[in-house]
């Protein structure tokens, strides 16, 4: 458990290694992932009651008292573009999980998550892009909480991206071997 809800009321959390997850845990204990956080997100914002960031693998992060951001981005101001575009990236990630859930059907929902995934890590540098292979410490469960499905139905689909020569996943790893059959499926032009 890296923070709870609470604990984001007067501070703001940078990831500076590994993965973590944004989760709100519901009374009878199931779970919705929210949103995946890679080196370079930022949570400044609550996500309501029952939130929590956890962390998927070994993580560092850094805390910062929302004052303390605030005197850094009056006396940097060229920060703040680059902190408003996360605040914009992350309010549109949020919507289009909105549209996923309410609309998209399993196989599109796990290939957008993939590709989401995928391009975010490029951005970061952490894919070989050669090979469009990157780190892929996510297991079934976590893919189902993010995409609203249970653990079997995301192992069917694995199974059948796997079986088309759409994806490999190997190891803790994940490389998209048809780049465009998944945009295709996940319907991203």
């Amino acid at each position: 458990m890296i923070c709870r809800e609470q604990d984001l009321r007067d501070a703001v959390i940078v990831i500076c290694t590994g993965w973590a997850a944004s989760v709100v845990m519901l009374s009878d204990s199931r779970r919705q992932i929210l949103s995946f956080l890679l080196p370079g997100d930022v949570l400044s914002t609550p996500s309501g009651p029952h939130s929590s960031v956890e962390a998927i693998t070994h993580v560092q992060w850094c805390s910062f008292a929302r004052t303390e951001l605030k005197e850094i981005l009056l006396n940097q101001p060229h920060l703040i573009n680059g902190f408003s575009r996360a605040r914009t990236e992350e309010k549109m990630r949020a919507d289009e999980l909105i549209v996923d859930l309410g609309r998209r059907t399993a196989d599109e929902r796990i290939a957008r998550l993939i590709l989401n995934l995928a391009e975010r890590l490029a951005q970061r540098g952490m894919t070989r892009a050669e090979t469009m292979e990157f780190d892929f410490p996510l297991r079934q469960h976590h893919i189902a909480d993010a995409a609203g499905l249970t653990p079997v139905h995301v192992s069917k689909v694995l199974t059948q991206f796997r079986r088309g020569g759409l994806i490999k996943i190997s190891d803790r790893s994940l490389t998209i071997l048809d780049p465009a059959g998944l945009r295709r499926i996940a319907d991203m032009r």
